[in-house]
């Protein structure tokens, strides 16, 4: 049985890509919160033999952590489950988006955390420069790959795949903060949030209720 760690749905964005990940793939897995307000969160995580940060993928005993890496392993694991696109040249493209995900945006990470909760569009209307070109880099990137693949399906490579559970919580935060995108990106958008998997998380997020200060840049905590 697979087990999967994670933490808070509203600010995990981490998490939320190996748990949608999975979850569009209808890969049977048990999930385990560990909060990130768990004063015990590091040691619980470091039982497994991983480093303090979620998620972490735990096989049969076999700890996997960092995205990626759960990707590519459950792609192995599950090689008819559609972790990434069938014909080889889209592979390579789907990686080196969620490569692009995964070490850059920085801009738009700081400035626009994942919150799935708030709405914050006073945020969206006041953004920088940088995270402008962020989100003008996210909006030239969706839209070159739905062109290509015009007519296979709503998301990036047609159907469902790895790279849009990696872009998922950019989508959670365009809407978070109403960031204005063209229509073909507005229809991206509304696919990811349409999944039944990702209102599941949206919902139980939303649930939650955990006020994290350091999370909140523009919130003063509820009463």
């Amino acid at each position: 049985m697979l087990t999967l760690y994670i933490g808070n749905r509203n600010y995990s964005s981490w998490s939320l890509r190996a748990w949608l990940l999975m979850r569009q793939a209808e890969i049977d897995f048990e999930e385990r919160m560990v909060r990130f307000s768990d004063p015990e969160f590091a040691a619980k995580i470091a039982r497994l033999g991983a480093p303090p940060r979620v998620p972490v993928l735990v096989d049969d005993g076999f700890v996997v952590w960092d995205s990626i890496a759960i990707a590519e392993y459950l792609a192995e694991r599950f090689p008819q489950a559609g972790i990434w696109p069938a014909e080889q040249r889209w592979r390579a493209r789907a990686r080196s988006v969620c490569a692009e995900m995964h070490a850059g945006f920085a801009a738009l990470r700081k400035a626009m955390p994942m919150n799935i909760e708030a709405h914050l569009p006073e945020v969206g209307a006041s953004a920088s420069a940088e995270v402008r070109r962020d989100i003008e880099r996210l909006v030239t990137m969706w839209g070159e790959l739905r062109s290509a693949h015009a007519g296979t399906g709503r998301f990036l490579f047609g159907s469902f795949c790895a790279a849009d559970a990696f872009y998922a919580p950019v989508v959670s935060r365009l809407a978070t903060y109403e960031v204005s995108v063209p229509a073909q990106i507005r229809d991206y958008l509304e696919a990811v949030m349409d999944l039944g998997a990702m209102r599941e998380w949206c919902d139980a997020a939303r649930a939650e209720h955990d006020f994290m200060p350091g999370e909140e840049h523009y919130r003063k905590a509820p009463d």
